[in-house]
């Protein structure tokens, strides 16, 4: 659960922190049940009813979550998410190569970078941050395309990392809850990137360092797997950030495709989502199959049209698919 911090929300004054610790409230859950004089069980249910209500209310999923589709109305994958990448929770894009999971990964930080003027963390662990700078320019000058100064201030939100094993991930976690501890708070409405909170993290992709250590030779991988999810779930609940990690795929027998991993990691996850390609989109035609996705969207590239179904949510029916593009601007609807 969150811990209450100044800073955290335009309300939480220092004065308000101070009174709420004077009455020993110290998290959001703990705060909630005192008001309503309820259990501090039923306040996750209460609270998933209230965003769900802000959201239709507001017309767009923006009150509060974290919108993901480049088209400023409710997109197709924030309605497969229930309105957005929620803040507390641990989400999963799982698909194999050439599925669009970097581009999306990439659309929802510039999503939060510029709407939101807030900044976000992307970790690249594999070779996909060769030509990182460049994809990121091109949709912050789709978001933003008359104002060179917002578009550099909305780049200076995005932080790039890069990690190649499970240690350095490891270590570049806790170093994040450090920081995070000694977050200076903003003022709302002060803008600039070094007055931005952080409030999304990126993963692409944790398969990538995890699966190394997974093997029979190592005794201590799904330690380390267990390890590495442990903290991200507990940085995403006590710093109120949102976090989008990728997985690789493996198939069954019967030809259906499932997030690798294994088991151990499958409980982890808040919700998961399965990235499948259909086709690319050149002109007015759709071609089925073929080609990567490290052209689609470019100059001279089509759109890779993917499809998306959710396989894990405690909010949303699972089974449930929609149909994608995306794009050098980022996710599309179709």
């Amino acid at each position: 659960m969150v811990r209450l911090r100044q800073g955290l929300c335009p309300g939480l004054t220092a004065d308000v922190v101070a009174v709420l610790r004077g009455n020993n409230i110290s998290t959001d859950s703990a705060c909630c049940a005192s008001r309503a004089a309820g259990s501090v069980r039923r306040v996750p249910e209460q609270r998933g009813g209230c965003l769900r209500g802000a959201a239709v209310v507001h017309g767009y999923p923006s009150h509060g979550l974290l919108a993901v589709s480049a088209a400023p109305r409710p997109g197709r994958l924030d309605s497969l998410l229930d309105s957005g990448l929620y803040t507390g929770e641990l989400t999963e894009l799982a698909g194999g190569p050439a599925t669009g999971k970097t581009q999306v990964c990439l659309s929802v930080a510039v999503t939060v970078a510029c709407d939101l003027g807030q900044a976000v963390m992307l970790v690249m662990t594999g070779g996909a941050a060769g030509c990182l700078a460049s994809r990121l320019l091109a949709m912050v000058q789709g978001k933003t395309p008359d104002s060179g100064a917002s578009q550099v201030a909305a780049l200076q939100r995005v932080q790039v990392a890069r990690v190649f094993d499970a240690f350095a991930l490891l270590d570049l976690l806790q170093d994040l809850r450090a920081r995070l501890e000694t977050q200076v708070p903003v003022t709302p409405g002060s803008g600039g990137a070094d007055s931005s909170v952080l409030r999304l993290l990126v993963i692409d992709s944790v398969a990538a360092v995890i699966s190394p250590v997974l093997t029979t030779e190592r005794h201590d991988g799904l330690a380390l797997l267990m390890h590495i999810g442990r903290e991200l779930k507990s940085i995403a609940k006590e710093h109120a950030l949102a976090v989008l990690v990728t997985n690789w795929v493996w198939r069954e027998d019967g030809g259906r495709s499932m997030p690798s991993l294994g088991r151990a990691w499958s409980f982890l996850p808040n919700v998961r989502v399965l990235l499948e390609r259909e086709g690319e989109r050149l002109g007015g035609g759709v071609r089925a199959g073929g080609g990567g996705c490290h052209g689609v969207g470019r100059e001279g590239g089509g759109t890779l049209v993917c499809r998306a179904t959710l396989l894990k949510s405690s909010r949303q029916a699972t089974g449930q698919s929609v149909s994608l593009s995306v794009g050098a601007l980022g996710v599309l609807d179709s």
